[in-house]
């Protein structure tokens, strides 16, 4: 209570001071103040003083554009999961709680000063005393996981007694939403779970015959537990480094093909795929191997909806907007009538749009320098434009009475970060076309053209 209180009386006096900053002006409140705290902007905010619940709660809002409203989907792509480290004292004693032994016995050294520090875990480097390997320690902060339960518990009430008090909420599925959120962060938060889903993707690697090409890091077992999760270090640059890139490997083009290789074949292939392949992410080793890092998000997609998502991605390669409006029903689950010819339309709107901004941006980019690959490298990505596609979408769908599942967002959005990359490293490549990209149902068959 003490944080929330505090956390409203800062983001109050933020709203107040901008109110009467554009109270007196001739353009008078703008749109975005009119709702106070539950407005987007301050919202987001709001959730941003309140701690790693509520980080977490927004990142979450920003991930699932089919079931929160457009303008907060868009608003919380800006809440930053960032925190000030935890004293590595502390980080010491949650290790020795955790592995039951001295640290010296498993550990040569760690590393005081953190990789990293998000608003759940804190990141260290560190060298195994037996092999001399060197490894990240990924740590659970002090008490986390008690102020994570305790503050879902309490939305969850929350939105009980809303229904109960309000019974046409019950048709925005409120509880189921924040019951799949509790699930979702909670699981988050217990190690095993993502070493479990890095073990996996690993084995899926090995058994497809890409350990060549591809790797993710090894756990260490031993020394890991709910709490502690002991990895590989990997040492790489991310996919859009692309002078590093250029550096280590002959052909950015043949890497980027490989990374779209080992994703697509995990949809299928493999228990879960991958939902975050992000720049920081996704690396090009030193060995000129692809490097998957991070399996705290993971997908797992049904049959149905992956049957869809084919014929979705070959109507996309060929521009096929009736074929992509037909799977998009099938997706949608709906039990209306849709105007097929109509949402095709509405469709090729859409992305004939993304096209020409993409192509302005690469002119721009290219007015910019006389150096072609100045030009790859000025195209950045941009996750609200990503999010910006994906809202339309999801708008024009449900203006057809759609509702897709979860994985369906997870899905569209790395392959949104995946065209951005094929953008910067293979310019003129389609990756939905290209003949030496696999997006198969079964080991055998379907190279799709």
């Amino acid at each position: 209570m003490a944080q929330g209180i505090q956390a409203l009386l800062g983001v109050g006096g933020e709203w107040l001071n901008d109110f009467s900053k554009t109270a007196n002006t001739s353009e008078g409140i703008p749109a975005q103040m009119r709702l106070g705290l539950l407005s987007p902007l301050y919202l987001r905010r709001l959730f941003e003083r309140m701690g790693a619940t509520y980080i977490k709660l927004g990142q979450f809002i920003a991930s699932a554009p089919t079931s929160f409203p457009a303008e907060y989907v868009e608003e919380f792509q800006n809440c930053f999961d960032r925190a000030p480290p935890v004293p590595y004292s502390e980080i010491e004693s949650i290790l020795r709680e955790e592995l039951q032994r001295p640290l010296d016995s498993v550990y040569e050294y760690i590393d005081p000063v953190p990789i990293a520090s998000a608003s759940i875990a804190q990141v260290h480097g560190a060298r195994l005393k037996s092999s001399q390997k060197d490894v990240v320690i990924k740590v659970l902060k002090p008490g986390i996981e008690d102020t994570l339960v305790a503050d879902l518990n309490f939305i969850y009430l929350v939105a009980r007694v809303l229904e109960f008090l309000s019974p046409e909420l019950e048709r925005t599925s409120l509880v189921a939403i924040i019951k799949d959120i509790k699930e979702s962060m909670l699981e988050e938060v217990d190690f095993r779970k993502e070493a479990v889903n890095m073990e996996a993707f690993q084995r899926y690697i090995e058994a497809m015959g890409f350990d060549r090409q591809a790797k993710s890091p090894f756990v260490y077992q031993h020394c890991s537990t709910k709490r502690v999760l002991t990895m590989e270090r990997l040492y790489g640059v991310p996919l859009t480094d692309l002078d590093s890139i250029r550096s280590l490997v002959p052909d950015p083009e043949l890497t980027l093909v490989t990374a779209l290789n080992v994703w697509f074949g995990s949809l299928i292939s493999c228990e879960s795929f991958h939902a975050d392949v992000h720049a920081g992410n996704l690396w090009l080793l030193r060995d000129g191997r692809v490097g998957f890092i991070d399996f705290g998000i993971v997908g797992r997609i049904s049959p149905r909806t992956w049957a869809a998502m084919e014929i979705f991605l070959a109507s996309f390669a060929t521009e096929d907007y009736n074929a992509m409006a037909s799977a998009l029903s099938e997706m949608g689950a709906t039990g209306n009538d849709i105007d097929v010819d109509s949402f095709a339309k509405d469709l090729q709107n859409i992305f004939s749009s993304l096209q020409q901004e993409l192509d302005t941006e690469i002119i721009v980019a290219a007015a910019r320098s006389s150096d072609a690959a100045a030009v790859s490298a000025n195209v950045v990505v941009d996750e609200r434009q990503m999010n910006a596609l994906f809202l339309d979408l999801v708008r024009v769908s449900e203006s057809y009475g759609l509702k897709f599942p979860r994985e369906f967002a997870l899905l569209m959005k790395q392959l949104l970060y995946f065209d951005r990359y094929t953008r910067l490293l293979a310019p003129s490549m389609n990756m939905l076309r290209d003949e030496r990209i696999n997006i198969t149902s079964n080991k055998h068959t379907r190279r799709m053209n």
